[in-house]
């Protein structure tokens, strides 16, 4: 029986993956149109605009939009994999291939002895739910890598280490994995990784760390938990103003310094809470390295002065890797990430322009959705420090010494 109902909720969850893809496809190839602004346009305009610098061998060191670790080239670069395709189309197909990869790795682990498929589902599901943008980003990619490095960090520690150290020259973020692993190998592997392939970029390709001057003046993203302070203010006399700037659509003006500082605090602040976490830890198993990654992952996110909507796709990546495993505590966080998603969805590319000029339905989507992954946050950070930090046994009461005498005299008597 137990067979049987695996097959076909394996059934049902392959078919769900291939009509949803298959509408992903759609939309991205333009056979429909979705609501909104076209999310498409940075895969034509801007990856393919770095896609023929990098092609000469070098970065592209003086467009400030380039903010990317050095193997981001390669994902950059992976469409070359389809040569008999114009540029945007393959790398749908690439981000399309991402997809399938995370998928055939959480149903690898979900299938396994005492593991479950909810994982594969919450992927299944979540990706969808932000619609093209999906496949309109390489981030689909990092989290693809991301996702087998969580998934390997128990069994196979120095191909996780690898993995982790690779994200991170994707993307930094999946150096975050680290943050629940105690296994010394896994650390080593990744350092090892970092320094081989960034010293091979180094070398063969000028400006491969040019990209970390390109941040300094960057404002606060209009769809960041901070810039709810800017949306309501410009109902009262804010005189700032909304820009494209650095990639991303920001607020610049009076006071953005300030809350873009604040921001950088509270990231701090939540640096300083998993570094307390990791020192009081005293039971690890097996999920622990998932769930520390995703709470990590919200934590950094949530405190971002930039929350694009492709880094919601991390987050449905960790959330599944998460519920691969019967023991995560991580069951609220992944359902509060997927109704994130939704909202996401809705505030970028539905009703962006609402977002962009302050609307009450736009304030009201961002606080829905920031509002989320604030909740997630608290409640994954609860569970993870219940789960994992021994709480001392209560001490036993002393003695009372006032009795003593009084027994002994009664046997004398």
């Amino acid at each position: 029986m137990e067979t049987t109902g695996v097959r076909r909720s394996l059934t049902w969850l392959l078919l769900t993956w291939g009509v949803t893809r298959l509408l992903l496809l759609l939309v991205v190839f333009k056979v429909y149109v979705f609501p909104g602004p076209d999310v498409t346009s940075d895969v034509s305009v801007i990856y393919q605009g770095w896609y023929d610098v990098l092609r000469t061998g070098t970065f592209p060191q003086s467009d400030v939009t380039w903010q990317y670790p050095p193997a981001a080239a390669l994902a950059i670069l992976s469409p070359a994999l389809l040569p008999f395709l114009e540029y945007t189309q393959a790398f749908f197909l690439m981000a399309f291939a991402a997809d399938l990869a995370a998928l055939l790795l959480l149903l690898y682990a979900g299938l396994r002895p005492g593991r479950r498929l909810r994982g594969a589902w919450v992927w299944v599901a979540g990706v969808p739910l932000l619609g093209p943008t999906v496949y309109s980003r390489y981030d689909v990619m990092v989290t693809a890598v991301a996702v087998a490095a969580v998934l390997a960090a128990a069994r196979h520690p120095k191909a996780a280490g690898a993995l982790v150290g690779f994200g991170a020259l994707l993307k930094v973020w999946p150096a975050l994995i680290l943050v629940g692993i105690r296994r010394r190998s896994v650390w080593a592997s990744a350092a090892v990784t970092v320094a081989v392939v960034a010293g091979l970029f180094s070398v063969a390709m000028p400006g491969a760390f040019a990209f970390l001057t390109f941040q300094r003046e960057r404002g606060t993203e209009v769809e960041s938990l901070g810039s709810l302070v800017f949306h309501i203010a410009r109902h009262h006399g804010w005189n700032g103003s909304v820009l494209l700037n650095y990639g991303s659509v920001e607020f610049l003006g009076p006071w953005v310094t300030a809350v873009s500082t604040a921001a950088l605090a509270l990231t701090g602040m939540a640096f300083g809470l998993l570094l307390l976490w990791r020192l009081a830890a005293t039971r690890f198993e097996a999920h622990t390295a998932a769930d520390a990654a995703l709470v990590a992952v919200l934590m950094f996110t949530t405190t971002s002065r930039v929350i694009s909507p492709q880094y919601m796709v991390w987050l449905v990546g960790l959330a599944a890797a998460c519920l691969c495993f019967r023991g995560s505590r991580m069951g609220a966080p992944a359902a509060m990430v997927l109704m994130a998603c939704f909202v996401t969805v809705l505030e970028f590319p539905i009703w962006f322009a609402d977002i962009v000029g302050s609307t009450p339905r736009g304030i009201t989507l961002l606080i829905a959705r920031n509002g989320l992954l604030v909740l997630a946050t608290v409640i994954g950070m609860r569970e993870l420090w219940k789960a994992t930090v021994h709480k001392p046994a209560p001490a036993l009461p002393a003695p009372d010494q006032t009795e003593a005498p009084a027994q002994e005299a009664s046997a004398s008597s």
